[in-house]
Parts: C-alpha cells; sequence; structure tokens
C-alpha cells in the first residue's frame, strides 16, 4: 500500500526526528544537557505542559463518563467513547512526560514499594497509575468488538459500574491533588496564584477543560474523518461550558476578593499581564461568546470559545508551574528547544494515535444506533454499562 506523503505527515515526522534527537540527548546526557531547569527552578516546562496541562486536557473522559452514567445524560452517549479514548491516551502520553523529567525515571516504581501515604506526591501518583489502569479497562470492549470476543465484552459489562465510580473518584483525587502540590509553597509561589482553594481551582478547571476538549475533539474528529457533526450534542456541551466557566470565574473573583488582591490585580506588572491574558483567555472572551445563543447553536462559534478556554486554562497552568516561581528564583525562565521538541513529540503521537484508534476501532458509534443505546440504557440499570452495540454483529 502506497503512503501518500503530505504536508501533515512531514510535518509530524520533522516533530517525531527532532524529538527522538532530544530523548537521545536526554538519556545520554542527562537533564542539564536537554532542559534549563535548575536547582533553583527545578520544575519547568515538562511538569508545566506535559505533566499538569495533560492531566488537566485529559478530563474529558471522567466528565463525559459521569454525565451520562451517573447524572443519566443520554444526549451524550455518542460522545463517551471519544473522551474515553482522549483520557487513556492522555494519561499514557503524561506517564512518558514524566520519565522524561524525573532524573532517574526507572525508580518510578519505587512508590508502589516504598509508600507514604502523608505525601501529595505518593497520592497523585498513585491515583493516576490505578486510574490509568481503570481507563485501560473502560477502553478494552473497544478491542474487543474489532476482534468479535463476545465473552470478554460480556465481563467488562459486568464490573463497568463498578470501573465508572472509581474512575471518577481517581479523577477528582488527583486532579485536585495537583494543585494540593504547591499549598506547600506559600512564599515561593506569587499570590496571584497561590491561593488555600488551589485544589478546587484545580478540580473546576479540569471539569470546565473537560468540556471544552470534548467539543474540541468532536469537531475535528468529524473534520478529519468526514463524521457527520452532531449539533445537538455540541449544544448541550456548550451550555455547560458556559456554566462551568461562570463557576471557575465567580470562585477566583471570591478568592482575589477574600486576600485583598483585587487592587493589585489592576495594577500593571510583569505578573498582573501574565494573570490578564490567563482571565481573559480563561473566562472574559469564551464567556462573552457563549453567552449569544447564536454562538452556542453555530458549531464553528463553539469550537472557536472552547479552543480560547483551552489556551486559558494551559496559560493558567503555565502561569502556576513557571510565571509565578520567577519572583521568588530572581531570574525567567525559558525552556531549550530541546524542552519543546519533546512536548511536540508527545503531543503529535497523542494526535497520531488518536487517528489511528478511531480509524481501525469502533470508537465512534454509528448514527442509527446512537438513539438505540440510550434507550437501551435508561430501561437497565441505575449506573449504566454502556450497551456494547457491536457485540452482536
Amino acid at each position: 500500500m502506497k503512503i501518500k506523503l503530505t504536508f501533515w505527515r512531514v510535518v509530524f515526522l520533522v516533530i517525531m526526528a527532532l524529538g527522538l534527537y532530544s530523548t537521545y540527548v536526554r538519556y545520554l546526557h542527562g537533564l542539564g544537557a536537554v532542559s534549563n531547569m535548575t536547582d533553583q527552578f527545578p520544575w519547568g516546562f515538562w511538569i508545566g505542559f506535559d505533566c499538569l496541562c495533560g492531566v488537566m486536557l485529559a478530563a474529558g473522559g471522567f466528565c463525559m463518563v459521569g454525565a451520562v452514567y451517573l447524572f443519566n445524560v443520554e444526549s451524550l452517549h455518542s460522545v463517551v467513547r471519544p473522551a474515553v479514548l482522549t483520557a487513556f491516551l492522555g494519561y499514557l502520553l503524561f506517564i512518558v512526560g514524566l520519565l522524561f523529567d524525573l532524573g532517574r525515571p526507572w525508580f518510578i516504581w519505587h512508590q508502589l514499594i516504598y509508600m507514604n501515604p502523608h505525601s501529595v506526591m505518593f497520592e497523585v501518583g498513585f491515583c493516576v497509575m490505578t486510574y490509568t489502569a481503570v481507563l485501560f479497562f473502560e477502553f478494552l470492549p473497544n478491542v474487543f468488538e474489532r476482534l468479535h470476543l463476545k465473552t470478554p465484552i460480556k465481563w467488562i459489562h459486568k464490573v463497568y459500574p463498578v470501573l465508572i465510580v472509581l474512575g471518577i473518584l481517581l479523577s477528582t483525587l488527583h486532579q485536585s491533588s495537583l494543585g494540593s502540590l504547591y499549598l506547600i509553597m506559600p512564599s515561593k509561589l506569587h499570590p496571584f496564584w497561590y491561593s488555600p482553594a488551589l485544589p478546587f481551582f484545580f478540580f473546576g478547571s479540569a471539569v470546565a477543560v473537560g468540556l471544552a476538549m470534548t467539543i474540541f475533539e468532536s469537531t475535528q474528529s468529524a473534520k478529519a474523518l468526514g463524521r457527520h457533526l452532531e449539533l445537538s450534542v455540541l449544544v448541550r456541551l456548550g451550555g455547560a461550558l458556559l456554566v462551568a466557566l461562570w463557576v471557575n470565574a465567580l470562585l477566583r473573583f471570591e478568592d482575589y476578593l477574600h486576600r485583598g488582591l483585587l487592587r493589585q490585580i489592576l495594577q500593571p506588572s510583569y505578573e498582573a499581564y501574565f494573570l490578564w491574558l490567563e482571565l481573559a483567555l480563561s473566562f472574559v472572551i469564551p464567556i462573552t461568546l457563549l453567552s449569544f445563543k447564536k454562538v452556542r447553536l453555530s458549531p464553528n462559534w463553539l469550537y472557536l470559545a472552547s479552543v480560547i478556554s483551552l489556551f486559558g486554562f494551559i496559560t493558567n497552568r503555565l502561569n502556576v508551574s513557571l510565571i509565578g516561581f520567577e519572583t521568588y528564583v530572581g531570574h525567567h525562565y525559558l525552556p531549550k528547544w530541546t524542552e519543546f521538541s519533546v512536548t511536540l513529540m508527545i503531543v503529535a503521537m497523542g494526535f497520531a494515535l488518536f487517528r489511528v484508534a478511531v480509524q481501525y476501532l469502533p470508537i465512534f458509534p454509528k448514527d442509527d444506533l446512537v438513539k438505540q443505546r440510550a434507550t437501551t440504557v435508561r430501561s437497565t440499570m441505575p449506573i449504566a454499562a454502556p450497551v456494547l452495540e457491536h457485540a452482536g454483529d
């Protein structure tokens, strides 16, 4: 079979080549040769983007699973499997990114042996590993259906309610615990981003990003694969995203008001510029757009609003992990090109694996079976397992 060499495939190959070179340098010469991290700035771009943003961007899995199987929002059934796939790939690539950032990544398994239940870092690592395992089992039915294996599908079907509850619990714990990591740094992290409410902010933003990512991936997959775009689903998600953004914005405003920072925020400064950018992208622009009914009913405008909000919350994570520490450290942190190349490689791998999965596995349901799935779920169980419609084909 002849493979056509398109522009984006060339870009992908270039990104992979540069990333593999950086990988070679990192593991042959160590972190110092491939990054600008120092003893004063030990958590750099890989923690800020690959880890904090990576976990946040994978939040669509627990959001959609919770909405459909706990709150019985039947109209969102068609986006559950793509959301679970995105979450599964996101966590796998998060682990890959962590293997670059750790000084001696071959000892990562030690936390399972030398447990420290009082450590927030241990809680994050343990929840990430166990939730990745849960996502693996939630994803398995796609493979079994592709191979026409009916018996394993029945087994997964029986334990699916347990997987749903366990997955939502683990996601809630570690999404908020990522914020808890920074609670021990009140004298290092700038007041604009340090707050006792950081765990709540991290969890709340993960919910908003999960909704925005579902809109993003649904639109992109429809364009790339020529699928029918379900406007009713996007409209439902857009309304939920507007509510989630308002909740996050009000929580942030109340926190700044309570800590007496509103006047300081309005004064121009290096940190204030980044905060203004974050707030504009996270809240002001997307909330303004989504407040208009015309925007919420338009796929293109919904896509634009979701992308802007995604960039906003990514800016927030980078502000917390990088910009917020620069005042304490006393110098600016600028990642090396090799740090960027590794991150681009990981992101490119995520897009490529997603495309391969949706091309060869029944990730997206047939349009004429979506309604049938919703009807079956309503009549079966309070916490419904997905109807594996292809099992009887």
